[in-house]
């Protein structure tokens, strides 16, 4: 297991962030721990975007911070459960994957054309969390993939 700890002490109040990095049986990281960091690097980029002449770009950090934390909500609530409506992973697949592609490409634009240092910093942030989400789709694939080999229809001819 990896512990972060980050104390914070003013005055006998302290607050302490423990983010912890569980590996499976298999060797993976636990698909929820990793969407627990998505909003949090969001909110760093949309600082940076803030920061710098890219201003425009911080949409696109807004959106998914607050698709992040919706859909950490419901997981994290375990209405995907309640609500079955909604193929709740399915949509988190495409949430996840299209955070990637587009943290992807706008922080390469702000890397190669970077007008400043706070560009550059959204930018270089902005890969970390693409490659962020693009694990997440990963993980959210396999679950899928897990989820659909042990539904699979009875090919029993006794029935």
């Amino acid at each position: 297991m990896v512990f972060l700890v980050v104390t914070v002490s003013q005055n006998a109040l302290s607050l302490r962030i423990k983010l912890k990095c569980s590996l499976q049986e298999t060797g993976k990281m636990s698909h929820k721990r990793v969407r627990k960091g998505n909003p949090i690097i969001c909110l760093i980029i949309l600082i940076c975007y803030a920061a710098s002449l890219y201003g425009g770009y911080s949409a696109v950090a807004i959106c998914e911070m607050i698709f992040a934390i919706v859909f950490f909500v419901i997981f994290m609530m375990e209405l995907d459960k309640q609500i079955q409506v909604v193929s709740w992973v399915w949509s988190d697949l495409f949430r996840a994957g299209i955070g990637a592609l587009i943290y992807l490409i706008t922080s390469l634009i702000c890397v190669i054309g970077g007008a400043g240092d706070g560009a550059r910093i959204a930018g270089v942030w902005g890969l970390i969390a693409g490659l962020l989400f693009a694990y997440d789709t990963y993980t959210i694939y396999l679950q899928i993939k897990s989820s659909r080999q042990h539904t699979a229809a009875s090919t029993d001819d006794r029935v």
